[in-house]
């Protein structure tokens, strides 16, 4: 009997704690999470009967493993949720589905709408070049932005950094206007100083002249070109009572199945003999704890994996060290209403405006995005119909003074930009929470540069498979840490030792939420 040993409680790690499971294989399986939850940054914290998902997760992918994986685990609605069927609205269901408002483990189907809210305008994200967006912009702007894109496609940038990346695709107008101050309060650095490689794997295939040919496309009715660009999601699921629900059904069926979840294990030690993993050493509430395996997967941060070894050369460790993290703080609040008109289409309950997001381009406030638990699911928030639940997110360092001040400081400020900005009143704050995490996202600077060394070293244990956001220093969606984990099981299961199809997942030149148009 082999023992498999998983490092991580989040997305990756119970994955693969459910794909090897589930294996015809005679695996004795145990998984370690430092903390006293699972579901790492797409856990779900409840506070006071309203629910926040930390950094909203939309359960979409372009790979059909994923979604066959997701809705095999939590079925897909059959009946229309609470906010859909008070509204009279339609959406797409499963035949035979659960319905949500007399079952828990359902999958709901949501409608995808996420805005840029920029000089007190709303805008479509990505950019798009529909008449509300000329008439926001205005004509001088919108004539500005037409030279300055064609003028990015005659003398193109060579894409050393972001900066370039964006001004190639959009020209330098629209990348002053809707990316250069969010990403800058995203990443605490300024575009020009981030690697390319973030837009290419987060951006991909979108930029203006995608944008184009995608409206005259829809103009014409053509829909009948396999090549044809793709298009924005407009739809998604999401889980009745948000994303830690699903893993902690991962979590369930896989106890259920025989396998073992061990809390509060953080390794601190990672044991090796004759080029191999051999054990881990854990410290937890009482003593630390030794655990012997004969595979290792890890989704833990590749500089804490390295420094658990002992004798890894300097240049190794000085690369891994120097690896960037930023960090996460939403800051709840429950609201009798927002002082934003809903001036689209889509009907909500209260009639507030239906976005999921809402990303804010102002640089004076130090937030990067609004989250409306509302839209996500209504089951997130104790009283839907009279009441507002918002989040705020902060991307910040570990070390600075929007993640050092208290809970009560944070909250003020939250509330303050938020008055600033003429979006709350503060008579109409009723409730109001915060929440931290540490490593959130794997950021594409300072020795990340040199991330291949540390790879190629990773890569010489041949029992020891890195997966996840954090297990690969890559900003990945959810669906791409789950399939990195599904390799590494199928990799397990073959005796497999290669590596390089699961470090190149989401490598693909296609923005990750797009499907292809047929």
């Amino acid at each position: 009997m082999k023992k498999i040993v998983i490092i991580g409680g989040g997305p990756a790690g119970l994955t693969a704690a459910y794909e090897l499971i589930n294996q015809n294989n005679d695996y004795d399986i145990v998984l370690l999470e430092e903390s006293n939850e699972l579901g790492g940054i797409s856990k779900t914290v409840e506070y006071n009967g309203n629910r926040m998902d930390i950094g909203g997760h939309r359960f979409f992918s372009k790979d059909d493993r994923i979604m066959n994986l997701w809705s095999e685990v939590m079925p897909v609605q059959g009946k229309p949720a609470y906010d859909y069927k008070k509204l009279d609205k339609s959406i797409e269901l499963s035949k035979n589905g659960p319905d949500p408002e007399t079952q828990d483990n359902v999958m709901l189907v949501r409608q995808r709408v996420s805005r840029i809210y920029y000089k007190g305008k709303f805008f479509d994200y990505p950019i798009s070049l529909k008449w509300d967006t000329i008439k926001n912009m205005g004509f001088l702007t919108t004539v500005c932005a037409g030279f300055s894109y064609l003028k990015a496609c005659i003398f193109k940038k060579k894409e050393t950094n972001l900066e370039n990346f964006y001004i190639n695709r959009f020209g330098k107008k629209l990348y002053s206007m809707f990316f250069e101050s969010y990403t800058e309060k995203l990443w605490g650095r300024h575009p020009s100083e981030i690697s390319a490689d973030w837009g290419r794997q987060r951006v991909k295939g979108i930029s203006v002249k995608v944008v184009i040919k995608d409206m005259f496309n829809k103009l014409i009715g053509n829909k009948s070109n396999k090549n044809s660009e793709t298009s924005l999601i407009e739809q998604f699921w999401y889980p009745k009572f948000g994303p830690g629900q699903l893993w902690e059904r991962f979590a369930e069926i896989f106890t259920q199945s025989g396998g073992k979840i061990l809390l509060s294990h953080k390794v601190s030690k990672i044991n090796v003999k004759n080029g191999k993993i051999e054990s881990v050493v854990c410290k937890t509430d009482n003593a630390d704890e030794v655990i012997s395996g004969d595979i290792f997967i890890s989704s833990m941060p590749v500089k804490d994996l390295i420094n658990s070894i002992d004798n890894v050369d300097e240049e190794i460790k000085t690369v891994s060290n120097g690896l960037p993290y930023r960090d996460f703080v939403t800051v709840g609040l429950l609201l009798k209403k927002l002082n934003i008109k809903n001036n689209t289409v889509i009907k909500t309950l209260g009639d507030i405006v239906p976005d999921c997001w809402i990303y804010v381009q102002e640089s004076d406030v130090k937030f990067v995005r609004i989250q409306i638990f509302n839209n996500w699911s209504p089951y997130m928030v104790k009283c839907p119909d009279d009441t507002v639940w918002i989040g705020l997110e902060y991307v910040c360092d570990e070390k600075d003074s929007i993640w050092t001040m208290s809970d009560d400081e944070c909250i003020k400020l939250a509330i303050n930009d938020l008055v600033k900005m003429g979006l709350i009143d503060k008579k109409d704050i009723i409730d109001s929470h915060r929440e931290k995490v540490k490593k959130a996202y794997p950021a594409y600077f300072d020795t990340y540069y040199q991330i291949d060394k540390v790879k190629n070293y990773l890569n010489t244990f041949d029992n020891l498979f890195c997966v996840g956001r954090n297990g690969q220093h890559r900003y990945n969606n959810m669906d791409h840490s789950m399939l990195t984990s599904i390799i590494a099981a199928e990799k397990i299961a073959d005796n497999d030792t290669d590596k390089s199809e699961i470090w190149n997942v989401n490598t693909e030149n296609e923005y990750h939420e797009e499907k292809q148009q047929h």
